[in-house]
């Protein structure tokens, strides 16, 4: 299995050929861990629970995983990296 950041996923998208249904995605990344901020999930899962039926391109992809992720992928809960 083999395991990337959150920050790198979108490289891992850019590799697939477009334009491709949900399942087929999914099913790339299936033995694919991505970890985040505060834990782990298996990628495959993740784009498997993406509301779209098909991406149109890598950019589609990467904003529909945005919005499954869990809140622990992208910090805590109230954190800002904007100035305090």
């Amino acid at each position: 299995m083999s395991r990337v950041k959150l920050s790198r996923v979108e490289s891992l998208f850019e590799e697939l050929s477009y334009p491709i249904a949900r399942e087929r995605a999914a099913d790339e990344f299936v033995d694919t861990t991505v970890t985040y901020a505060d834990g782990e999930g298996n990628l495959g899962e993740l784009v498997s629970q993406c509301p779209s039926a098909e991406f149109a391109g890598s950019d589609e992809l990467l904003a529909d995983l945005n919005n499954v992720l869990p809140v622990e992928a992208v910090g805590e809960p109230g954190q800002s990296e904007g100035d305090a």
